[in-house]
């Protein structure tokens, strides 16, 4: 998918406002998204009952807005996109976020570690820009080309001196594809992914094609997206793989002090990840979540808390939680005591029916501090029975301090009969704003992060 053009902040489509409607189907809805005061008794987006909000819920819905939110979203996904650990565009996220928590006066710190290194690549073909994973043991440096496109063949008989080798991936046949095609005289190989056969409704994201020698021609891993717009009529392209190496990523730890008693040091946090995996603009992974936490934020930072509220944007998860848990990893075990609750927020505004469900997780299934706090506020907002755990799940960044003994959950718009049934889209070039994200799914996000969160910070 080609780089979105950025729009301007307030004028959005229609769709945007309806999408995730019919995902609710069967729920009573409303057409007036919250965020005044007059909306805060009414009946919540999806809800099944009318709220039955306290005067802290209701400092909450009264602040809180999916569309001040999308603004966040649009820089990150739209105007920034690609948000590989440790790359210039995640940087520039981390600098967006940390500016942003600042202005709204929160002490804010970046914190550092170290990624490993990965070839990446930027495809030009008829006007749109993409990336990709590219194989670490294949060539950097550019390459352009007409194509030719062999299929899932892993031997090559025609001559490609100077074309470029577009394959439909065989997996465990990535080095015979390259190899042959390198040996024809191709300039670089474009291995097509494939759906994995665990997953076979998710569309494939782009990989990094893993060789077991080297290949003296760029080899590429597409997202079959790219595969399918390359096979629709693009007839050549030009290409640039990027060795990175000595990189460095970013947690993004902001803090506000309680304003009452607050002895212990007790602390809440509200955390999602900022960087998105190659290929992916990121737009509900996770850039819904981390737009959450800035809107949140901003709604909270006059409030009063017996607390301290910690907003926290997690480098590198995709790597496999590496910000959170370099970030676990720095406290002692007084600070780490000091933690009453951490609320991951993972893809939680997507507009696709599969993934129609909001999911309470934790790493064990059991009830904690913030699946009961979220629970809770479920129930006032009017959510009664339309939620759904807690349930078992891990891969995202609340493992970390689940493992350090910390209270904590994932929350997300999952599929409605186990919590892996994810959105088809995931992890592709697909996973855009205006295709994959729900401004109503994101007001319930919202406000239900917002009451527990809040609910927690305010305890005594």
């Amino acid at each position: 998918m080609p780089e979105s053009p950025r729009r301007p902040l307030d004028r959005l489509p229609r769709r945007d406002l309806l999408a995730g409607a019919a995902a609710l189907a069967g729920l009573t809805t409303v057409g007036l998204l919250p965020g005044t005061a007059s909306a805060a008794g009414r009946q919540r987006p999806g809800a099944a009952r009318g709220p039955a909000l306290t005067a802290a819920d209701k400092e909450i819905v009264t602040r809180v807005s999916a569309r001040r939110a999308l603004r966040h979203l649009r820089v990150l996904s739209d105007d920034i996109g690609w948000r590989v650990a440790g790359t210039r565009r995640e940087h520039r996220a981390a600098h967006y976020i940390a500016e942003i928590l600042r202005d709204l006066d929160y002490t804010v710190e970046l914190q550092p570690f170290a990624v490993p290194d990965k070839k990446l690549a930027e495809l030009r073909a008829d006007g749109e820009h993409w990336q990709s994973a590219a194989a670490a043991l294949g060539a950097a440096g550019r390459a352009k080309g007409r194509i030719t496109d062999l299929g899932e063949a892993t031997e090559v008989t025609a001559d490609l001196t100077g074309r470029i080798a577009l394959f439909t991936r065989v997996p465990g046949k990535e080095q015979a594809q390259a190899q042959a095609a390198a040996a024809k005289g191709a300039r670089a190989v474009l291995l097509v992914n494939v759906r994995s056969t665990t997953y076979p409704e998710r569309k494939a994201a782009s990989f990094f094609p893993a060789l077991e020698a080297p290949v003296q021609i760029p080899v590429l891993g597409l997202a079959e997206h790219h595969g399918e717009v390359i096979r629709e009529g693009v007839r050549a392209l030009s290409l640039e793989v990027t060795a990175h190496t000595g990189l460095t990523s970013h947690n993004v730890i902001a803090e506000r002090r309680a304003t009452g008693p607050n002895p212990g040091g007790r602390a809440v946090i509200v955390g999602a990840h900022y960087d998105s995996v190659p290929g992916s603009p990121g737009g509900n992974d996770d850039g819904s979540g981390t737009a959450l936490c800035l809107e949140l934020a901003r709604a909270t930072r006059r409030l009063h808390t017996n607390q301290d509220l910690r907003f926290c944007l997690w480098g590198a998860e995709e790597l496999g939680l590496v910000g959170a848990r370099h970030y676990v990893k720095s406290l002692d075990d007084a600070a780490a005591a000091r933690i009453t609750g951490c609320f991951q927020n993972d893809m939680v505004a997507t507009s696709h029916p599969p993934a129609g469900t909001y999911w309470l997780l934790s790493v064990d299934g059991r009830p904690n501090t913030t699946t009961t706090a979220i629970a809770g506020a479920a129930e006032r907002l009017g959510y009664t029975g339309q939620t759904k755990g807690p349930a078992a799940r891990g891969s995202s960044d609340h493992e970390a301090f689940h493992e350090r003994g910390i209270p904590a959950g994932n929350f997300s718009w999952r599929g409605g009969e186990v919590p892996s049934q994810l959105e088809p889209v995931y992890h592709t070039p697909e996973d855009t704003i205006d295709g994959n994200v729900s401004l109503k799914r994101l007001q319930v996000s919202l406000e239900l992060i917002g009451c527990a969160a809040y609910d927690v910070a305010r305890s005594g």
